[in-house]
């Protein structure tokens, strides 16, 4: 359903007597960031996505100059009171992010949940967004559309629907939106948040770095991270699937579906497990996870994953040079096998996992060492030929 007034454009998903979540876009978007990501989490949640004002559907006089973000929050809490919705949880991308902040902080009993998407607790300092305010005020959002491309995707993809979102927007509201980013500073308030937080940040994200993302995380209590490899500032559009298993884990634990010791940590590990062995081999695990195994993917996404590779006292390298010792000691062959790509991907280079198998001849014996060369071989020759076919 789709409601247009003279509050909030917003779009509601999902029934009506659901948890409600609401999804805040980033600045020069609409909805349509959400496009990827909202339907999923509809099955489970009354998802109400909405619109800066002067963007999509919403009214350009709903901001004026010198606006801040506070704002932008009081016109999310009027969105919410005329749906009926006391409270609610929360997910925002950049400028939305910084909108479920804000409402953390100052209206803790309205936010049951949240997550912060690609955002700050500070954008940088306050000229920079002045300036651009004062281009698009003079010149339209052309002029800032023309980088935005690589502001918001990694080199290769793009989204053409939110390009035209961002020409489309109405130039003052715009330069509203950016008043208020170059006002807004939570850096001080972040312990004061007391909703269950994620923080999810793209690797490559120019806009907001991963820097921003981890002053988040480290400041709000207990909050969990997830850095998503191959996403720059508009994740939800670039890694759908990716973000989808993050929000959907978090929000998951709203009516005790998951609210044991560990429940941010099933999200974190999902990510961290991408990571280390790659989409396919994850998406092939959840493919084949029946009734019965469905317990143990949960344990090892939440515990390997989620607490011991995500710990950062030793480097992704020095864990993959033991997981490959443990398994080569103990005859996991199989699974040695899927270790040598990790080992690849953390960055080991085949002379060190050569050097990290011959070390294991002396210590675990010959014959493993022996099963354990003709193993990573096979697995080195087959990456190999996979980089070959690539050039």
């Amino acid at each position: 359903m789709t409601t247009s007034s003279a509050r909030l454009h917003h779009r509601c998903e999902g029934p009506a007597a659901a948890p409600p979540l609401l999804l805040g876009p980033s600045l020069g978007t609409s909805t349509a960031l959400w496009d990827g990501v909202a339907p999923e989490l509809a099955a489970s949640h009354r998802v109400v996505r909405w619109d800066l004002p002067g963007h999509g559907g919403s009214p350009a006089e709903l901001i004026g100059p010198g606006a801040d973000v506070a704002d932008l929050a009081a016109l999310v809490l009027e969105l919410a009171d005329s749906l009926s919705l006391d409270r609610f949880s929360y997910a925002g991308v950049s400028l939305g992010g910084a909108v479920g902040l804000w409402l953390a902080v100052h209206h803790p009993q309205r936010v049951e949940r949240l997550a912060v998407v690609c955002s700050s607790a500070r954008f940088g300092d306050p000229g920079p967004w002045r300036e651009r305010a004062e281009l698009v005020r003079a010149r339209g959002t052309g002029p800032v559309a023309e980088g935005a491309a690589a502001r918001w995707f990694t080199p290769g993809f793009t989204a053409p629907e939110l390009l035209d979102d961002l020409l489309g927007a109405d130039p003052a509201a715009y330069a509203a939106c950016c008043d208020a980013l170059a006002s807004y500073d939570l850096r001080d308030r972040l312990s004061s948040v007391r909703a269950p937080t994620l923080v999810i940040a793209g690797r490559e994200d120019p806009a907001t770095p991963p820097a921003h993302s981890r002053q988040i995380a480290d400041g709000v209590p207990g909050a969990a991270l997830v850095e998503l490899p191959h996403a720059s500032h508009l994740a939800p559009a670039e890694r759908p699937q990716a973000v989808r298993e993050a929000l959907g884990a978090h929000f998951a634990a709203r009516r005790g579906a998951d609210t044991g010791p560990g429940h941010e940590g099933r999200a974190s590990g999902t990510a961290v497990r991408r990571e280390v062995l790659g989409d396919a081999h994850v998406d092939r695990a959840q493919a084949g996870t029946t009734a019965f195994t469905a317990p143990f993917q949960e344990f090892i996404t939440r515990y390997a994953w989620g607490e011991v590779w995500t710990d950062p006292t030793l480097p992704r390298r020095e864990r993959s040079l033991i997981t490959l010792t443990a398994l080569v000691a103990h005859g996991h062959l199989d699974e040695l096998a899927m270790h040598v790509r990790a080992a690849v991907r953390n960055g080991l280079t085949p002379a060190e996992i050569g050097a990290a198998l011959l070390q294991t001849g002396v210590y675990c014996g010959v014959p493993a060492a022996n099963s354990a060369f003709k193993v990573a071989e096979r697995v080195l020759e087959e990456i190999a030929e996979s980089e070959r076919a690539e050039e």
